[in-house]
C-alpha cells in the first residue's frame, strides 16, 4: 500500500530537495512538477518528474491533464498572483494545499519573544514578506469562503550545503581565508535561528496529509540559537582560519546597498527566536537535530569540492570594503 499522493511544485530548492527526499524514503507517492533538472540537487530516484513551467498555465494543464492528488505543495509561489492561480487550478481535486510561505512575514521587529504562529504578520521593511503576507491572505479568504484545503507553512533561515548564510554568500568565506575583515552587522549579538534543510523536511512531511492541518499555519524551525558573531566564527572555523569582525550598524548597511539593506531590515538584523509547540503537537517526535558547526563543515566542503563553486562577489566584496573602512574600530 503507498501512502498519500503528493505533487510538489517544484522538488530541486533547498527545502524541497530534502522534504522530496524524505518524502519517498517515508512511502509517500511523490509527483515533482518542474521546469528542468536541477544539477545540484538532482531529483531523488523514485520521484515521477513531470516538466512545465508553471507561470505557464498551458504547460502545466497539458502535464496534470485531470489528475487529483491528495496533497499539492508549491514551493515556488511568491506573489497573490501565483496562489490564485493554484486556488483556480487545484479548486476540488486536491485534499490538501500547503503553501510554503515565510516566517520573515511575522512582525519585524517582533514585540515579543519568541515567536509563535499568532505573533502578527507584518513586514514593512520587505517586499518578499508583504508578497507571502499577501499571498497568506488569498489563502485565508479561500479557506473562509470555500472550505479550499489551505495549509501554511513558514520556514525561517533553512540552509544546506550549497548556502552560505551570510548576504554574500562564497565572498564572505573568501575574505576569511585571505585575511581581510568580514562585515558582521549590529553590534553581532542579535539571536538568529538556523535550521539544516534535512532537520526541515522531519517536521514537514508529517503534515501532509495530516487532518488536523487544514486551514492552520505552522512554522518549521530548528532550536540552534546563535549571535551572528558565533555564525561568523562557525564558518571561519571550518574554514580553518579565524573571523576578523567588524560590526556595522544594518542602517549604513542599507544606505550604501538597500537590497541588501531590506534583507537586514526586514529580517536578519532582529533578534528571532521561534517556539515550535504547535508544530510538536501534531508532530511529537519532531526535533532538529544538526547543530550549525556541523551544517557549517558541510558547507566549507561542498565548496571546496570545485572551485566552480566558490564565486566572489566583486561589487559586493567593494561594499564590504567600504563599510569595514569606515566603521573599524
Amino acid at each position: 500500500m503507498t501512502g498519500p499522493r503528493v505533487l510538489f511544485i517544484g522538488g530541486s530548492g533547498i527545502i524541497s530537495s530534502a522534504c522530496a527526499a524524505l518524502a519517498l524514503e517515508r512511502g509517500l507517492e511523490l509527483t515533482v512538477l518542474n521546469r528542468g533538472e536541477s544539477r545540484t540537487r538532482p531529483l531523488p530516484d523514485g520521484a515521477r518528474v513531470l516538466r512545465a513551467d508553471v507561470r505557464d498555465p498551458a504547460a502545466v494543464s497539458a502535464a496534470l491533464g485531470g489528475e487529483e492528488f491528495d496533497v499539492v505543495v508549491d514551493f515556488v509561489a511568491f506573489t497573490p498572483d501565483h496562489v490564485r492561480a493554484d486556488v483556480e487550478r487545484f479548486a476540488g481535486r486536491v485534499g490538501q494545499y500547503v503553501f510554503i510561505s515565510s516566517a520573515s512575514a511575522y512582525q519585524t521587529p517582533p514585540a515579543r519573544l519568541p515567536v509563535t504562529e499568532s505573533t502578527p504578520l507584518r513586514n514593512p521593511a520587505w517586499r518578499y514578506s508583504r508578497d507571502k503576507i499577501a499571498c497568506e491572505d488569498v489563502l485565508v479568504a479561500a479557506y473562509r469562503d470555500t472550505g479550499f484545503p489551505a495549509t501554511v507553512v513558514r520556514p525561517s533561515h533553512t540552509y544546506d550545503r550549497t548556502l552560505v548564510p551570510f548576504d554574500g554568500g562564497w565572498t564572505v568565506l573568501d575574505r576569511m581565508r585571505r585575511g581581510a575583515e568580514v562585515l558582521v552587522h549590529g553590534d553581532g549579538t542579535s539571536l538568529w535561528t538556523l535550521t539544516h534543510h534535512t532537520d526541515f523536511a522531519r517536521g514537514f512531511v508529517p503534515l501532509l496529509g495530516h487532518p488536523r492541518t487544514v486551514g492552520e499555519a505552522f512554522h518549521i524551525t530548528s532550536d540552534d540559537v546563535l549571535t551572528w558573531d558565533q555564525i561568523a566564527h562557525a564558518l571561519a572555523a571550518a574554514a580553518g582560519v579565524e573571523a576578523r569582525i567588524v560590526h556595522v550598524p544594518s542602517d549604513a548597511v542599507a544606505a550604501a546597498d538597500p537590497e541588501w539593506g531590506a534583507g537586514l531590515l526586514g529580517d536578519k538584523a532582529h533578534s528571532m527566536v521561534f517556539d515550535t509547540t504547535k508544530l510538536r503537537r501534531v508532530v511529537p517526535g519532531f526535533t532538529a537535530t544538526v547543530p550549525f558547526e556541523q551544517g557549517a563543515r558541510e558547507i566549507v566542503a561542498w565548496h571546496d569540492e570545485d572551485p566552480a563553486r566558490r564565486v566572489v562577489d566583486g561589487r559586493l566584496d567593494a561594499v564590504m570594503d567600504r563599510l569595514v573602512a569606515a566603521h573599524r574600530p
